[in-house]
């Protein structure tokens, strides 16, 4: 088969096309014809060289998929050839071919094409565990998505509406921040021009955010504190605003908050798997029945990873960059 390949740690330039050995269904795993994948900012970091696969993935980048099941392995039920599927991968979605655990395969949510359906297994399972099963978000409660115009954010904006949260958003300028209005969001903050933490607390009449989903680590670390309500709770899952920060014991206890870290990729198979079968009985149904939509901004060829690579790190795009394999 063919596959996106990093001989050497680079800018998009790195990634290289290029015949590899054919994956092949383990004990517990299907093999799935690879029709479409998407890319996720942990694809460019392990472009860069910084975020290496876990033991035993695949080398290859890319962290989910849509496509037909073509093999499948000893000791797998519930599944068969042909079926069309999307799965939550730690490696390999950017390839011809890609093995799976079962646990991670997702059948494709009806009314949604098939290529579009790879755009959607990272964004839910990475927020419905981190909003939802971490950091417990209720009904009325209110929640501030850094980064609401990304892929991540745009899910996140719209699953939080559906369990009837009130949702603030950060996103860069205006035309974002309308985009994230038209998906739900109530509040909308311009990072580049407003401190967030002052602005939710204006628009909560005091009160914070009683969850904080963070895509950038210590830059925002100070600040995230400052906009928690009383019982917050803060889920950082990104470090593109680095990785060491200044933490105020004193206020984090005087709002008897939380802080949670979880990264989706190295979890154990069963932790993966719970994930995914939370994020079929909760979220599917929401997607089926039009409540919940992914947000696609553009697509590229698998082949010009490099290009889609380009448009992710110029920061423009709204939603999700699909890859193309077929």
């Amino acid at each position: 088969m063919y596959a996106i390949t990093i001989p050497e740690p680079g800018g998009p330039e790195a990634l290289v096309w290029a015949e590899v050995p054919d994956p092949v269904a383990a004990e517990g795993e299907v093999l799935v014809e690879v029709v479409a994948s998407a890319v996720n900012r942990a694809d460019v970091l392990q472009r860069r060289g910084f975020y290496d696969p876990p033991p035993g993935a695949s080398p290859y980048p890319g962290l989910e998929c849509s496509g037909r099941i073509v093999g499948i392995g000893t000791g797998v039920s519930g599944w068969s050839l042909g079926d069309e599927v999307c799965a939550l991968l730690a490696g390999g979605g950017y390839a011809e071919r890609v093995a799976v655990p079962a646990g991670q395969v997702l059948p494709v949510p009806r009314g949604v094409d098939l290529a579009v359906a790879a755009s959607l297994p990272e964004v839910t399972a990475t927020v419905w565990s981190n909003v939802f099963l971490v950091a417990g978000l209720r009904p009325g409660e209110t929640v501030l998505i850094h980064g609401g115009a990304s892929g991540i954010g745009t899910m996140a904006i719209q699953l939080a509406k559906a369990v009837g949260a009130r949702v603030a958003v950060t996103a860069g300028g205006p035309e974002k921040l309308a985009r994230c209005a038209e998906l739900g969001a109530d509040i909308l903050i311009d990072y580049r021009r407003d401190d967030f933490a002052d602005e939710l607390r204006r628009a909560t009449d005091g009160d914070g955010a009683d969850v904080i989903l963070d895509i950038m680590g210590a830059q925002y670390l100070d600040r995230n504190v400052r906009a928690l309500a009383v019982n917050g709770r803060l889920a950082v899952i990104g470090l593109q605003g680095g990785t060491k920060g200044e933490l105020n014991l004193a206020t984090l206890l005087g709002k008897r908050a939380a802080i949670t870290a979880t990264s989706l990729r190295a979890r154990p198979l069963d932790e993966k798997a719970a994930i995914v079968a939370a994020v079929r009985e909760h979220v599917w149904p929401l997607i089926e029945s039009g409540r919940v939509r992914t947000v696609i901004d553009r697509e590229f060829p698998l082949r010009e990873a490099a290009a889609a690579h380009e448009a992710l790190e110029a920061g423009g795009h709204i939603g999700k960059i699909l890859l193309r394999a077929a």
